[in-house]
């Protein structure tokens, strides 16, 4: 949650601050960044706008809902107004996504629709890196904390395969703030937050099973009492509203679903009596 001493401006210079040094060490050039109309991508561009580099804006539509394009458009219309490197570009990915859909055999889908709601932003993956290698540009992610280290509310090697996290140590509701400071177009700000990634109106809310203010508590309680043996944390739970108690076991139940996107990938280690086992 956003502490009532949060300070955007210190924030957005410390931000901007690392991404120069970061783009300085890298020997590249500039940023590319996915805008989708939402708050996190619509901060992340404009604290890279904020490095004075080149930044390419890309928006990814795949049979997108119309308010999204719209907002990004706006958002992009507005960043190019104000930084004289913004360049903004459309990629319209909706054939690819669908002749790639076409492609897969047919056969039962376990996931229900999950994994090719995933495809779409792991086409956006592949199309940041094309547009990166060919300008000498990082890809800039647009993750935030609770998200990213939270519930783990991203796809793997989708929107979560990004070169460096320029916010992703601040929270959601700390987002909205920075956006506010930052002066991110009104839609954008008071837009409910959606991944984009079903075609439809679902919001993040909607998938998610609580608001972002609710699960940044829960983040917060959960660091709190960590050190808490399990029948401390319990005795702790149960003297907490229904709503909390409700709040941190959807907390929990996405961070264990999520949790191999936060770890290094496991790695089969070899004992060298294994490896040195005579025949």
């Amino acid at each position: 949650m956003a502490h009532s001493s949060f300070a955007p401006d210190a924030v957005a210079q410390h931000i901007v601050a690392w991404l120069q040094d970061y783009l300085a060490g890298s020997g590249l050039d500039g940023w590319v960044v996915g805008v989708s109309g939402g708050i996190d991508s619509a901060v992340t561009s404009t604290l890279c706008a904020m490095t004075g580099a080149p930044i390419t804006c890309v928006e990814m539509p795949i049979h997108q809902a119309p308010d999204q394009v719209n907002r990004a458009s706006e958002h992009m219309e507005a960043l190019c107004a104000r930084f004289p490197r913004v360049r903004r570009s459309t990629v319209s990915l909706t054939e690819v996504y669908d002749t790639f859909a076409r492609a897969l055999p047919d056969g039962p889908d376990e996931s229900k629709g999950l994994a090719m709601a995933n495809t779409r932003s792991r086409l956006r993956m592949t199309t940041l890196y094309a547009l990166g290698q060919r300008a000498r540009a990082l890809v800039a992610g647009t993750g935030n904390k609770i998200e990213d280290f939270g519930v783990g509310f991203y796809t793997k090697y989708g929107d979560g395969g990004v070169d460096l996290s320029p916010i992703a140590d601040l929270t959601k509701t700390e987002v909205f703030a920075l956006a506010a400071h930052l002066g991110v177009i009104d839609a954008i700000q008071q837009a409910s937050p959606t991944d984009g990634l079903w075609g439809d109106d679902r919001t993040d809310e909607d998938q998610l099973g609580a608001t972002y203010p609710e699960l940044e508590w829960a983040m917060s309680w959960e660091a709190a009492h960590a050190a808490f043996s399990d029948e401390a944390c319990e005795a702790e739970e149960q003297g907490l509203p229904r709503r909390q108690q409700e709040v941190l076991a959807t907390y929990r139940k996405h961070h264990r679903a999520n949790k191999h996107k936060m770890v290094p990938i496991p790695v089969c280690i070899i004992p060298d009596e294994v490896r040195q086992a005579s025949a």
